[in-house]
C-alpha cells in the first residue's frame, strides 16, 4: 500500500452500504475538490471501503448504482498512467487488510448523515498511533480526521474538522483543509484524539456506568417505591423516602370530617383538569364540586394556576367563595374579595422586552411550540415538538451570552413533565 500511494495524500472512508452512511456524497466532494484544486490532481487519493449491505430494498440498489456512477465519472475524468483518483472497494475488507488501510491513510473522512455510535475515527486513530516501539526514535505519529457533525463521537473529537455532510462544498473545503495542514499541526491533533481514545476505554465506560449507578441507587434499600398513574402514557414508578408516608382515603377523611378549619389548595391543570386537555376550561362535573366544597363555612378553598387572571376569573365566575391565583400567585383574587391584586406591584418587567426576541428565535427553530406572554413570566410551551430536540432546545436559552450579560436577570424554570420553559 505505500509503494501504491507513493507521493499521495490518503483519504480513506470506511462505510457499510446504507443510505445514511452519506458515501454518495463524500465521492461529489471529492470531485468538488479536485474540478477547484487542480494542483491535486496526480496528489491526493480517495479509497473508499464499502462494506457490503446488511440489508436489501430499492433504496440501497439506487445507492450502488450511483457510488458507481461517480466513482466512474471521477476515475474517467482525472485518471493517468500511474494514477487513479478513487481506489473503490466493494467488498469485505478483512481485518488485517482494514489496519492497513488505517496506517497508510493521511486523512479519514467520516460523512454520515445520521449516526449513532461510529467506531472508525477512533479505530483510525488507534492505528495511526501504532503499537508501543514500532516507530523509529523522534517519530511523531500524525492524523487528521474530517467528521460529520451527525455522528455520535464528534463531540468527542475536538481536533477533528466537523463538517455538515449535506454541503458538498463544506466537506470539499474541510478535504482540502485536511491534507494542506501542516505535520506539526496534524500531531498535535493526533496527541489530542489518542488521549482521549486510550483513556476513555470500554473498561472507562463501564467503569464510570457502574459508579453513575451504584450513586444513584445508594439510598434505593432505605426507600418506598410507588406507581403513579394509569396506563402508559400516564404511569410512573417514583422512589420517595423511607419516612414519606402516603395519604390513605380513609385517614383523609376521617381528618377532612373532624377539622373545624380546611384549608384546600387545588392545582389546575393536571390536577382539576388533564395535561393537554382538548379544552382548558373546567367541565360542569369539576365546578359543582367546588360549589359543593365552597358550600361549607369550615372550607378555605383556593383554585391554583399559572394561566391568566382572565381565564380563571371567566372559568370559576359561578363559583362564589372559591379564591384564585393567577399566574402561578403572582395575581390573587382571595374568597372574600371580587378584585384581583398583585403579590408584587413593584415588579420590573423591562427584562421581557430584551427575553422575548431571544425566545422567537428558538420558537421559530422548534416546530410545534409557541410562546404565551403573561404579565409576569414569558412562557414557552414545547409540548408539540420533537420529544428529543425540544428537550435539547430547551436547555439552550439558559447559556444565551445575553440573559447572562443582562442586568436585570430573569428566572427560568424549565418543567419537562408539562414540557414548559417560564422565564420569570
Amino acid at each position: 500500500l505505500v509503494s501504491q500511494f507513493e507521493g499521495c495524500q490518503v483519504l480513506l472512508g470506511v462505510d457499510d452500504l446504507d443510505v445514511f452512511k452519506g458515501i454518495e456524497l463524500k465521492l461529489q466532494a471529492f470531485e468538488r475538490l479536485l474540478e477547484e484544486h487542480p494542483e491535486w490532481r496526480g496528489k491526493v487519493v480517495l479509497v473508499q471501503i464499502t462494506n457490503a449491505p446488511r440489508s436489501s430494498g430499492k433504496e440501497l440498489g439506487e445507492l450502488h448504482e450511483a457510488a458507481k456512477a461517480l466513482v466512474a465519472a471521477v476515475n474517467g475524468r482525472w485518471s493517468s498512467p500511474g494514477y487513479q483518483p478513487v481506489c473503490y472497494l466493494e467488498r469485505h475488507v478483512p481485518l488485517h487488510e482494514r489496519i492497513a488501510f488505517y496506517t497508510v491513510a493521511d486523512v479519514a473522512v467520516v460523512t454520515a448523515t445520521r449516526d449513532g455510535m461510529n467506531l472508525v475515527p477512533y479505530e483510525y486513530v488507534v492505528c495511526r498511533q501504532g503499537p508501543p516501539g514500532w516507530a523509529e526514535p523522534g517519530h511523531k505519529p500524525q492524523s487528521m480526521l474530517v467528521v460529520s457533525e451527525f455522528v455520535g463521537c464528534s463531540p468527542s473529537l475536538s481536533g477533528a474538522i466537523r463538517v455538515n455532510p449535506w454541503s458538498i462544498d463544506a466537506v470539499s473545503d474541510a478535504m482540502f483543509s485536511a491534507i494542506r495542514t501542516s505535520p506539526e499541526h496534524r500531531s498535535l491533533r493526533h496527541d489530542k484524539h489518542w488521549r482521549y481514545v486510550s483513556e476513555h476505554t470500554v473498561g472507562f465506560w463501564a467503569a464510570s456506568y457502574v459508579q453513575d449507578l451504584a450513586r444513584s441507587t445508594k439510598q434505593h434499600v432505605a426507600m418506598k417505591c410507588y406507581g403513579l398513574g394509569l396506563g402508559l402514557d400516564t404511569f410512573r414508578l417514583v422512589a420517595l423516602d423511607a419516612n414519606f408516608k402516603k395519604l390513605e382515603d380513609s385517614a383523609t377523611m376521617a381528618a377532612y370530617r373532624s377539622s373545624q378549619r380546611r384549608l384546600l389548595l387545588l392545582d389546575y391543570d393536571g390536577t382539576l383538569i388533564p395535561h393537554r386537555n382538548i379544552s382548558a376550561a373546567p367541565p360542569e362535573t369539576v365546578l359543582t364540586v367546588l360549589e359543593a366544597l365552597t358550600a361549607d363555612t369550615c372550607n378555605e378553598v383556593w383554585v391554583i394556576s399559572g394561566r391568566s387572571q382572565q381565564e380563571l376569573g371567566g372559568w370559576f365566575e359561578g363559583v362564589p367563595g372559591v379564591g384564585l391565583a393567577a399566574e402561578h400567585g403572582f395575581f390573587i383574587r382571595p374568597p372574600w374579595r371580587s378584585r384581583w391584586y398583585s403579590r408584587f406591584p413593584l415588579a420590573d418587567h423591562t427584562w421581557q422586552a430584551m427575553v422575548l426576541p431571544i425566545l422567537k428565535q428558538y420558537c421559530e427553530c422548534t416546530d410545534g411550540s409557541h410562546i404565551e406572554v403573561k404579565a409576569s413570566a414569558l412562557v414557552w410551551h414545547y409540548g408539540d415538538a420533537d420529544p428529543d430536540f425540544g428537550n435539547w432546545q430547551v436547555r439552550r436559552p439558559a447559556r444565551h451570552h445575553r440573559l447572562k450579560q443582562n442586568a436585570v436577570q430573569p428566572l427560568l424554570v424549565s418543567s419537562p413533565l408539562t414540557a414548559v420553559l417560564a422565564v420569570q
